[in-house]
């Protein structure tokens, strides 16, 4: 069922799909599930495992966001399929801010060690510079990224960099996105690739 999403993506599951790839009749699937519901159950639940497996190789690496955030944009690069219904689809499971607040859980104690920052920054830190990953994501999965590792490299360098500034030098300020991006804008213009914020950002290679 699985291979079925990931040739096809979730529309393509049907019992005939499935029965067709094992081989047999449609028989021995409901002897086993009682709808189709179930097994989409089952396949976003494995597809979830897959993922797992990816981000918990990312939070091995010496920059644990900086692994999480490559692992996150390989595993839609990979696996667009599973991507898709792991991430843009609230019909089946949980969805892509559910997987976000499991991933700031696991990653907010290294953010506040790496930077110094309270809980409640790293979770805006977390927060904006996911939705810059994310978005990279979407666009490598819908087939309309148009840039290289490289530049994906520099272009969340410089997102890293603004929300570090906004949340050390701006006192009292709540960092949003369109303050990012000002920020990021700013940056890179005045200082191209230099690090302006700290030694090392999470998208920093080891």
């Amino acid at each position: 069922a699985l291979d079925v999403v990931r040739a096809g993506g979730i529309g393509a599951l049907t019992a005939k799909a499935i029965a067709d790839r094992l081989g047999v009749s449609t028989r021995p699937i409901f002897s086993y599930y009682k709808t189709m519901d179930e097994v989409k159950a089952d396949v976003r639940e494995a597809a979830s495992e897959l993922y797992k497996k990816y981000s918990e190789e990312g939070l091995r690496s010496a920059i644990p966001f900086h692994g999480f955030g490559m692992q996150y944009i390989r595993f839609a690069k990979n696996e667009p399929q599973l991507y898709r219904l792991i991430f843009l689809s609230s019909s089946v499971g949980g969805g892509a801010f559910d997987a976000m607040k499991h991933s700031c859980e696991r990653i907010r104690p290294s953010l506040e060690e790496i930077y110094r920052i309270t809980p409640e920054e790293a979770d805006r830190y977390f927060r904006d510079m996911w939705l810059v990953v994310h978005s990279l994501a979407t666009l490598i999965v819908t087939g309309d990224c148009p840039y290289s590792e490289d530049e994906i490299g520099r272009i969340l360098t410089g997102f890293s960099v603004s929300v570090c500034k906004s949340i050390k030098e701006i006192p009292g300020l709540r960092p949003t996105i369109l303050t990012v991006i000002a920020y990021s804008v700013k940056s890179l213009q005045n200082n191209g690739n230099r690090k302006t914020c700290f030694a090392k950002t999470p998208w920093d290679k080891p």
